[in-house]
């Protein structure tokens, strides 16, 4: 089952659903990437540089922007979705750079962020492993990595609760909470996945839907 649905992963929003994808954010989420953005900033400084992995459309970057004077970059696979962040961070009058790019192979340079931040898109990724050494070598030593994700041994109605900030209701909520659990990973999971990179010094904290797991190079 759990090859099922990796074998669907790496794969961009595009077209109608970049859009739905955005009206559903926009709708239903921006309350919860605010206090995510709230909890980027207590660990950056004006001046750092803060890199979004699979952004969506883009408003967790743009409430952090909101809060300091950050050098702000977005990555993700989908070309629609960087688009539409563009497009919503120009509207909001903050400068952030959202580039098309594959968590695995970044174009980015050694040392270069202060800060990544990764939300509910890790279990989306064909090759976690990849994807870790890839945040390592481009964060600055000293730099946190932030990933929050759902965990895989969360009940079904925190699940569904998720689904249904989405502004997924009724029925399709516990479905669509099943699929994105399925594609989770459990804590002994990340820490296997961990052990295999160059990060030594890390936490995973429990959260309502899974963990906040905080990397330090």
């Amino acid at each position: 089952m759990m090859r099922f649905f990796r074998g669907y992963q790496d794969l961009g929003i595009e077209g109608a659903q970049a859009k739905m994808y955005d009206e559903m954010t926009r709708q239903h989420r921006v309350g919860e990437m605010k206090r995510q953005a709230n909890e980027v900033a207590k660990h950056i400084k004006d001046g750092d540089s803060v890199l979004e992995i699979a952004p969506g459309a883009g408003y967790l970057s743009i409430e952090l922007s909101k809060l300091g004077k950050y050098k702000i970059t977005g990555i993700d696979i989908s070309k629609d979705l960087v688009e539409i962040a563009s497009r919503n961070a120009k509207e909001a009058g903050v400068d952030i750079d959202f580039q098309q790019g594959n968590v695995s192979n970044m174009p980015f340079h050694e040392n270069e962020f202060n800060f990544i931040i990764c939300v509910l898109a890790f279990k989306n990724f064909k090759e976690p492993l990849k994807a870790l050494e890839e945040m390592h070598r481009v964060l600055k030593p000293g730099g946190t990595a932030l990933i929050m994700d759902l965990n895989r041994n969360a009940s079904m109605k925190v699940t569904k609760t998720v689904a249904e900030n989405m502004g997924i209701k009724g029925i399709k909520a516990y479905i669509a909470g099943a699929i994105q659990k399925q594609g989770a990973y459990t804590r002994k999971e990340f820490e296997t996945f961990i052990s295999q990179t160059e990060f030594k010094k890390f936490v995973i904290k429990d959260t309502d839907i899974g963990f906040s797991i905080y990397l330090n190079k």
